[in-house]
C-alpha cells in the first residue's frame, strides 16, 4: 500500500471567515490536534485531499503530514462533507505516535456468499455491524476485517471471534459480539428453510 502524504500549510485566519477564504483559494480547511500540543488550524489542497480520500486509505489510517521539511504521523479522525455536493468542506487530523494504541473503526467485509447453504436456500445476510471498533497500534491498523460465510446455514451467526485479528489488535468490547446473521426471508422459519432444500 502506498503511503499517503498530505502537504499542509498553517492557516493564519481562523473561524468561518478563515475557512471560507481557504475554500475560495482551492484549499480545504482543517484542524490538527492531539498529543500535548495546542490545536493548529491547517489547510491542504482540495484536489490533493480528494485524491487521498478516494483511495480509501485516508480515513482511519495512518498518514504522513508534511509542512515544509517537517513531517509527522496523523490519523484522519473526522471529515465533513457538503450536504448537497458531497465535496469535503472540513477535516480533523489527530497526532499520534506510530506505536501508540488508538481506538478506530474498521470496516467488516463478507466473502464466499455462494458457499453458504443458508444464502443459497434464499436466506439473507443481516449485517448487524458494518464496522468493528478496535484498539490497534497506529502503525498496524487493519484495512478491513474479512468474515468467511462458507458453510453457514439459516439461523447461524457470525461473531467477531470468527476473524483472526493481527497481533496487538483487539475489540474495544470484551465480549464475542454478533457481526451478522443468516436469516430466513419472508414468513419462512429456520426449520422450514432447512427442510425445503
Amino acid at each position: 500500500m502506498a503511503e499517503i502524504v498530505l502537504d499542509v500549510e498553517v492557516r493564519e485566519r481562523t473561524g468561518t471567515g478563515g475557512a471560507r477564504a481557504a475554500r475560495n483559494a482551492g484549499k480545504l480547511p482543517g484542524v490538527l490536534y492531539g498529543g500535548d500540543k495546542a490545536p493548529v488550524p491547517i489547510a491542504v489542497s482540495l484536489n490533493e485531499f480528494r485524491k487521498a480520500l478516494y483511495t480509501g486509505k485516508l480515513a482511519g489510517h495512518l498518514v504522513t503530514l508534511k509542512h515544509g521539511e517537517e513531517t509527522q504521523k496523523v490519523i484522519a479522525k473526522a471529515i465533513d462533507f457538503h450536504p448537497v455536493t458531497d465535496v469535503p468542506v472540513h477535516f480533523d487530523l489527530y497526532r499520534v505516535d506510530e506505536h501508540q494504541k488508538i481506538k478506530i473503526n474498521v470496516v467488516a467485509h463478507f466473502i464466499n456468499h455462494e458457499l453458504s447453504p443458508g444464502l443459497k436456500k434464499g436466506g439473507t445476510l443481516n449485517v448487524v455491524r458494518h464496522e468493528v471498533e478496535l484498539w490497534a497500534p497506529a502503525d498496524h491498523i487493519p484495512e478491513d476485517l474479512v468474515f468467511d460465510l462458507t458453510g453457514l446455514e439459516i439461523g447461524d451467526t457470525v461473531r467477531v471471534s470468527a476473524v483472526k485479528l493481527p497481533e496487538g489488535v483487539s475489540p474495544t468490547v470484551g465480549r464475542d459480539f454478533v457481526i451478522a446473521t443468516v436469516a430466513a426471508t419472508g414468513g419462512m422459519g429456520a426449520d422450514e428453510a432447512a427442510t425445503e432444500a
